[in-house]
């Protein structure tokens, strides 16, 4: 058998009449509801924050200066393109 820690926590009305619902349309108790929330909760807080090297903020910078000057295609513009084989050079027939 698994140890647990018990805890009492305080909520609004409202709050407690949602987890209500939801426990009954997904037909779990309320703690397994409030497990699952943190592990949630928790395991975003846990992935870590990443910060772009220089190069890769330079390249950002640079993207966007581009795209200010409208030097961009949309993305039907490029899926269009997509779909061009590109020319093969033949041979001259005389």
């Amino acid at each position: 058998m698994r140890e647990s820690t018990t805890f009492t926590v305080s909520l609004p009305p409202a709050m407690a009449k949602e987890i209500d619902r939801a426990m009954k349309a997904e037909h779990r108790t309320r703690s397994e509801l409030v497990r699952e929330a943190l592990r949630v909760y928790l395991s975003a807080r846990l992935i870590p924050v990443e910060m772009p090297t220089a190069a890769e903020a330079r390249a950002y910078r640079s993207g966007m200066a581009a795209y200010r000057r409208g030097d961009s295609v949309t993305l039907q513009e490029y899926i269009n393109g997509m779909d061009r084989r590109p020319r093969r050079s033949r041979k001259k027939v005389s």
